[in-house]
């Protein structure tokens, strides 16, 4: 047993070992195997998707060959667009504030359309390179579905982003932002820049023509079109236009405020007193010549320099709307008030004043007002160019029928001037005038040619000659209704002497001429002798010295005549006296010489027969009853006669037809001085 017992036991312990380490072994398999259960089921479970992952290695060869190419010309212009709008969120830092550097902030803004003008243009390539390789993976089976329906509902988006309503999202509303505040720089420099002018500063009577100085400085407009450059390339055109006219409209406003323009409203119904007619169109006028001539003069300018660069029905559009939301339309909207005013004489100088004041700027308004933009002052304004030349026709054509309508009215009851006849003298002396003449004969010219007529300026010498032949038959006509001739010779050395020395040296006396002006002088003088003659030349002789010669008859006889022919001498004295005391004699250089005459006739007379027969009556108590005047007391009291009592007036009434001939023709006669035209 000796060494085969020993290899038995050897071979025992072997296999002992051997089962031991088998049994450790499958100990351990038993725990692996154990352990790995849960990590089997997870393996099971993710199957499908490692299934979906390796299925492109099932995809033929030659898809998964041309699979890179596709990937690569899809993902390489997109991976420039998201570059880009990288760059695009990066230039937001660099925008500053425009009014602190305006120039950087247009560079940046230029690099920021030029970034969007790229995306604009790439991302739809982009998008389709995008689109080919989803197809061409969903075609081929290269790729897993839920993959390709993600790419493929991202894609979509990024087409919505592509249509025109969504692409001011791609730079996430930057550009726009950048914009608005490009906008407030351009309002904010308009605001800042634009001063009131005053009237003050740009007086107006240099008949040179105006040039208005820009009014804004170089640099302001040259920043202005900065902007206007960036903005108009972004179609905000109008706004900026819309900006300009609201703040320069402002501005012009607020110069016109200043001159208080609230009579610009007055209604119609306000206009029906002439005194402030005529105050009015004063002020218009010179109001209106300010305004063209300097406030949208100025405007004109400004605009042909801010928006020159735009073409002409730009800058002239915004012209027309800032002069007429400035106030051009108020003042021509005042001129056709005063058109439909009454019609009144003073309203035909008015409508003259008018008519001079448009003429005046004719070239001015054609110029700036000219173009297609400016239609509606156009309009307005030939409406009121023509209003006013057919108004002050018809008023003027009508002066003749006024004046012959008055014919059949009493006369002034002191013998005075009517006003109408100063009114009318006055009146056609300014109408032919240097002023008025050129103004008149044009309009009348104008509306003759409108009727297809011709006009010269005979026409106008023969009709106011008319005028005042018509006043010289009412003066006839008016002398005839007197009662007592003596006061129709009173009224006739009124009314000649008045045309004879009113119109002598003026336009209308050189019209008429000289021998007219004579005639008149000698009707003066004619019915101031008769006037002696039929009135105070009766009262001599009331003191004859018949039968006072030695007293023939005795001194009792003697006083007795005497005390009668006294007392019937102041008795006719006293009787003319009162009833001439109510006369009178406008003109002072008449009444005193008229006074004269009187004087002469009856003091000498009286002063002699009081010499000679004056004590009689003197030394008797009763004496102050027949001697009642010394020469002098005599002398003066005739001398105080006609004079011209403050505030008298006739009781002339016009008769209503299509006008009056003015406010004061209702009451036309006054025992006043001669009124002049604007009193009338």
């Amino acid at each position: 047993m000796g060494s085969s017992g020993e290899e038995g036991i050897r071979n025992l312990v072997s296999a002992r070992n051997s089962l031991k380490v088998n049994l450790e072994k499958s100990k351990a398999l038993g725990l692996s195997i154990r352990k790995s259960g849960p990590r089997l089921e997870e393996i099971n479970q993710r199957l499908p998707c490692l299934e979906a992952a390796v299925r492109p290695i099932r995809a033929q060869r030659d898809a998964l060959d041309a699979v890179g190419g596709h990937i690569n010309r899809a993902v390489v212009p997109a991976a420039a667009v998201l570059k880009v709008f990288d760059a695009i969120h990066g230039l937001e830092k660099s925008l500053s504030d425009p009014q602190s550097d305006l120039q950087g902030y247009l560079s940046v803004l230029k690099n920021l359309q030029e970034a969007l003008q790229f995306l604009s243009e790439n991302c739809g390539m982009a998008i389709q390179w995008l689109d080919d390789i989803v197809e061409y993976l969903e075609d081929h089976n290269v790729a897993d579905e839920r993959y390709t329906s993600t790419l493929k509902t991202a894609l979509k988006h990024l087409r919505e982003l592509q249509t025109k309503e969504e692409k001011n999202r791609l730079d996430g509303g930057l550009l726009q932002a950048a914009l608005d505040g490009l906008e407030t720089e351009f309002r904010r420099l308009l605001t800042e820049n634009s001063i009131p002018l005053p009237m003050s500063s740009s007086p107006l009577n240099n008949e040179q023509p105006c040039i208005a100085p820009s009014p804004l400085p170089v640099p302001i407009i040259q920043k202005l079109q900065a902007i206007l450059g960036t903005l108009i390339a972004n179609n905000r055109l109008e706004k900026c236009k819309s900006i300009y006219v609201d703040v320069r409209s402002s501005n012009v406003r607020a110069s016109l405020q200043a001159l208080n323009l609230d009579y610009l409203e007055i209604s119609v119904s306000e206009f029906n007193d002439v005194q402030s007619i005529e105050g009015y169109i004063a002020k218009w006028s010179k109001h209106l010549e300010f305004a063209v001539k300097h406030l949208f003069e100025a405007e004109y300018k400004l605009c042909n320099d801010v928006f020159e660069r735009l073409g002409l029905d730009v800058w002239r559009g915004c012209f027309a709307n800032i002069a007429a939301q400035a106030g051009m339309l108020a003042f021509l909207q005042f001129g056709k008030t005063v058109t439909e005013s009454k019609k009144d004489p003073i309203k035909l100088l008015k409508l003259l004043d008018i008519f001079a004041s448009l003429n005046k700027l004719r070239l001015d308004f054609n110029r700036l007002f000219g173009g297609a933009a400016c239609a509606e002052i156009q309009n307005l304004t030939r409406d009121l160019i023509k209003r006013v030349i057919e108004g002050a026709s018809e008023i003027f054509w009508e002066l003749l029928v006024q004046v012959e309508l008055q014919r059949q009215a009493p006369p002034p009851p002191d013998g005075g001037v009517p006003r109408l006849v100063t009114f009318i003298t006055d009146y056609c002396n300014r109408l032919i005038g240097n002023d008025y003449k050129p103004i008149l004969l044009q309009v009348l010219a104008i509306e003759r040619s409108w009727k297809r007529e011709k006009f010269q300026e005979s026409f106008l010498h023969d009709y106011i000659l008319n005028l005042i032949r018509a006043i010289e038959v009412n003066l006839d006509s008016w002398s005839k209704a007197y009662n007592d001739n003596t006061l129709s010779h009173i009224f006739l050395m009124n009314n000649h002497y008045h045309l004879y020395k009113h119109l002598k040296g003026t336009n209308i006396g050189a019209l008429l001429g000289d021998q007219w002006l004579r005639e008149h002088q000698d009707y003066t003088e004619y019915y101031s002798t008769t006037f002696l003659r039929e009135s105070w030349g009766k009262l001599p002789s009331h003191l004859s010295r018949e039968g006072l010669i030695l007293f023939s008859g005795g001194r009792a006889t003697a006083r007795d005549l005497v005390k009668k022919r006294l007392k019937a001498f102041n008795e006719a004295f006293d009787n003319i006296y009162k009833k001439q005391s109510n006369w009178v004699l406008l003109e002072k250089d008449l009444r005193e010489k008229t006074c004269q005459l009187i004087i002469q006739a009856i003091v000498p007379v009286y002063r002699s027969y009081m010499q000679n027969y004056g004590p009689l009556v003197e030394q008797e108590s009763s004496g102050g009853k027949y001697a009642k005047f010394t020469a002098q007391s005599l002398e003066k009291t005739l001398g105080s006669l006609f004079v011209v009592k403050p505030m008298r007036h006739g009781s002339f009434k016009v008769r209503q037809h299509s006008m009056k001939l003015n406010n004061g023709v209702e009451d036309p006669y006054s025992g006043s001085p001669t009124p002049t035209l604007a009193s009338a």
